[in-house]
């Protein structure tokens, strides 16, 4: 786990940011939610190493995937909401399955907001896999955000 920015004693609204648009409007909504409410977003991105039938991929020595996974994190955090966010913002970076983390790491968060999609190859579904079984298994409500439209 890598942990940044401010760190709370608790956060109320978690948030899954992966770098999609649908995740900075889950980002967006979050921070509005959670300034209406004198809340804390913390914001969760989760990575896992390559695999293929179930086999990790071996790659070059030299990547270092949860520090990829900070960066994505940190660029969004910061893109989305400018230097000076309206809310307390946690940022945290865990190792595993997106929808496992996220669903893990809500125990005790008022509210879950997710985007209906993320990064994947099958960007056409209306509801991604990792929203899809967020909002089967969280512990607390969940929002799911759509891509803000033009």
């Amino acid at each position: 786990m890598t942990e940044t920015r401010d760190t709370p004693d608790r956060a109320a609204v978690l948030v899954g940011v992966d770098g999609s648009e649908p995740s900075k409007s889950a980002l967006r909504w979050a921070v509005r939610y959670a300034k209406a409410m004198g809340e804390t977003v913390h914001a969760v991105t989760a990575w896992e190493p390559p695999t293929m039938f179930g086999l990790e991929v071996p790659v070059g020595l030299d990547v270092d995937f949860a520090a990829d996974a900070l960066t994505v994190l940190t660029n969004t955090v910061d893109a989305t909401l400018g230097p000076n966010p309206e809310v307390k913002i946690r940022t945290s970076v865990f190792e595993g399955h997106p929808a496992l983390v996220l669903v893990r790491e809500a125990q005790g968060a008022d509210i879950l907001a997710v985007g209906h999609r993320g990064r994947s190859a099958f960007a056409a579904i209306t509801l991604g896999s990792v929203s899809l079984h967020c909002v089967s298994h969280a512990p607390c409500p969940v929002v799911v955000a759509r891509k803000a439209q033009k």
